[in-house]
């Protein structure tokens, strides 16, 4: 049989498939304190690294990696028909997500910025290639998780790095604290990103657990027996017990949960997802082309300026590109140079220009049109001119400053006003030579009106 040569080759066998599945239903408990602390650390670590825009501080949010046993345990509660672990299961991923979701948005409200980073448009648009990934990475989960544990330690962190399941939550966070707080439109769009994408890897890790279970043969009749043996004296496995027996629909779910019916289930699952991603992957697909078109007219339009017009005749450096721009309407390319140049270009240089590139890209020249703007620069014979020394300032000797300094008292002596009858006879002016100051002879000058 199939799944018991494929269990014995990855060396799974009796034992280990009972401690597999006896080591996913406890690890879906709500009482374990430990996990609820790795939720909110994860959480808080995922929130921070994505408005920093740290990948860093993302993959360590990653490695903690949480989430990933209540998803396995979907998994093989689909593989099993087990109802009371997928209960468990559910309950369990839906109250992680809300707590991880609630603590990043009370971390995005309690920041002082809010700004958009790559980290954050990186997981708001999910394609069909997030969902290959997670399929991928599903499987390889599920293999090491069984496996005995002498390669699960090399496994378990790439399988953590590559599904990533905490920053999308986080996103989702982030995008309803904007919603809050900033913008409800960009917010909701944002949050709508991210959930997507976190659901993509939700179904995607489940289906591929669920097969590689189902391949294992780990629903043969002696695990089931060890199973429920272990669920008789397991409290919350009581107690999800008797509360789906008081529900009249949980014997129609015994009876209807076959194989074929969950196999159903999880592919109607994955199909109804791949339309939203397959439109985001046709969109990048788009962008991607657009960018290359764009690189390879940048690229045209470089080459063509540094080999026609970018040197003078002399072989002297006219001028280089220091941005290019590129619009397109209409069916109209308009190229913008800007350039720093030591010779303004003539309207025939810049239509020769225009004729050349159109010959470049196979373009009508009647399509192109260019804006240039050219900075002036320095030619080199002003670069080569010497500057010119300042005048030595002349020396001002005592005589002058004595001269002055007389014109001076004339001029107020001349505005002096006596009080009447007295009149200003004559005048004069004396100058005593002083202590020397600053290493100079000075004088000292007294004024006598008769």
């Amino acid at each position: 049989m199939f799944r018991d040569w494929f269990a014995k080759n990855l060396g799974v066998g009796q034992v280990r498939k009972e401690q597999v599945y006896l080591d996913i239903c406890r690890s879906v408990s709500l009482e374990d304190v430990s996990y609820w602390i790795q939720v909110l650390f994860a959480a808080g670590i995922a929130t921070l690294g994505l408005v920093l825009n740290s990948p860093a501080v993302i993959i360590g949010a990653m490695l903690i990696s949480p989430l990933m046993g209540s998803i396995l345990a979907n998994g093989l509660a689909l593989a099993t028909g087990d109802v009371i672990l997928a209960m468990r299961a559910l309950l369990n991923l839906a109250l992680s997500c809300l707590v991880a979701i609630s603590f990043a948005v009370l971390l995005v409200s309690l920041l002082p910025f809010k700004e958009m980073t790559a980290e954050i448009a990186a997981r708001t648009r999910p394609n069909i290639l997030d969902l290959v990934i997670a399929l991928f990475s599903g499987a390889v989960g599920s293999v090491a998780i069984c496996k005995e544990p002498k390669g699960v330690a090399t496994s378990i962190p790439g399988v953590a790095i590559a599904v990533a399941l905490m920053p999308p939550l986080c996103v989702m966070g982030y995008g309803i604290g904007i919603a809050i707080s900033v913008n409800p439109v960009n917010g909701l769009k944002v949050a709508s990103g991210g959930g997507l994408l976190f659901f993509t890897n939700l179904v995607a890790i489940t289906f591929t657990a669920m097969l590689v279970f189902l391949s294992l043969h780990i629903d043969n009749y002696q695990v089931k027996e060890k199973v429920r043996e272990w669920r008789n004296s397991h409290p919350e496995s009581m107690w999800m017990q008797s509360i789906l027996e008081r529900l009249p629909i949980y014997q129609k779910v015994k009876r209807i949960g076959t194989l074929p019916g969950r196999l159903l289930l999880i592919f109607v699952t994955l199909v109804a997802i791949i339309f939203p991603l397959n439109q985001s992957l046709s969109q990048l697909r788009r962008e991607i082309s657009l960018q290359q078109q764009e690189n390879r007219i940048r690229t045209a339009a470089r080459n063509v300026w540094q080999k026609q017009f970018a040197v003078l005749e002399n072989g002297e450096q006219r001028s280089y590109i220091s941005n290019i721009s590129i619009l397109e309407q209409n069916k109209k390319l308009t190229i913008q140079l800007q350039v720093f140049t030591s010779k303004q270009y003539t309207p025939e240089e810049q239509n020769s220009y225009i004729q050349q590139l159109a010959s470049r890209l196979g373009k009508s020249p009647e399509l192109l049109a260019l804006k240039l703007i050219e900075i002036p620069t320095a030619s080199n014979e002003l670069l080569r001119q010497v500057t010119q020394e300042k005048p030595p300032e002349p020396i001002i000797t005592i005589a002058q400053l004595q001269s002055s300094f007389m014109q001076e008292v004339q001029s107020a002596l001349g505005e002096l006003r006596l009080p009447q009858p007295a009149q200003m006879v004559n005048y004069e002016l004396i100058t005593i030579p002083s202590e020397p100051l600053n290493m100079g002879a000075t004088r000292k000058s007294e004024i006598v009106v008769k």
